[in-house]
């Protein structure tokens, strides 16, 4: 069911008795809040909520347990994510990125089939450890927070692929990063770092791009030369 911009400021009660639903658009609407009766689309693969005015929302989204798709609630008003979230354990893409969160519930490591995580401009100063249960994502998205570290538990995310540390506030690569297997693009922009390790080259043997531009850091002509010899470009 598609209702894009249908200019809702709540869902019409019929849709909830559409049990049936597979899809379900509700973006760009005027929306403040949802029912707890959303919990009853339990076949719901893929749930779209981006660009409305949502506050909360209900516990009852931990039903939806057939979410294998997309759950997008990106540019709402959200100051907090219901801790049964992370009952949708199938769940592939999630953003809630522009949202005020200031946090990601600890839950969020329940999320056992998420492939990529947005989470851009939510306020946060750090990560939930629990993110190291991740363990099929590939992409993490987090440009214009103010995190210092990762969490050690990052590590352990040998699938990623892509992450994107833009406009945060760390002063130092994370360390969590080193040994990564297959990531091949990282994007440090416009950080405060005031070195770039070694390792970088060492043991990021997938590395492709690295984008440092916006920082200061100097970077070794050693570790330059060894990174563009492999292929990888560095934008400094």
């Amino acid at each position: 069911m598609n209702l894009w911009r249908a200019g809702l400021a709540r869902v019409p009660g019929q849709v909830w008795e559409r049990r049936e639903l597979r899809v379900l658009i509700l973006a760009d609407n005027a929306l403040a809040s949802l029912p707890p009766e959303i919990g009853r689309l339990r076949l719901l693969r893929t749930l779209d909520l981006g660009h409305n005015a949502l506050t909360a929302l209900p516990e009852e989204i931990g039903e939806l347990t057939g979410l294998d798709g997309c759950l997008y609630v990106h540019d709402n008003r959200l100051t907090a994510l219901p801790r049964s979230l992370g009952r949708l354990r199938r769940l592939a893409y999630l953003n809630v990125g522009e949202n005020p969160l200031g946090a990601l519930p600890e839950e969020i490591g329940g999320l056992a089939g998420l492939v990529e995580l947005r989470a851009q401009r939510c306020g946060l100063r750090e990560l939930p450890a629990s993110l190291g249960r991740l363990t099929a994502l590939r992409e993490l998205w987090l440009r214009g927070n103010a995190l210092t570290s990762l969490p050690a538990a990052v590590s352990g995310l040998r699938e990623l692929r892509e992450v994107e540390l833009r406009e945060n506030a760390l002063e130092e690569v994370p360390g969590a990063l080193r040994g990564l297997p297959r990531l091949r693009r990282l994007d440090l922009r416009a950080n405060r770092l005031r070195a770039v390790p070694r390792w970088l080259g060492r043991e990021l043997p997938a590395l492709e791009k690295l984008d440092l531009r916006w920082n200061g850091a100097a970077v070794a002509p050693e570790l330059l030369e060894e990174l563009e010899r492999r292929g990888c470009v560095v934008l400094r």
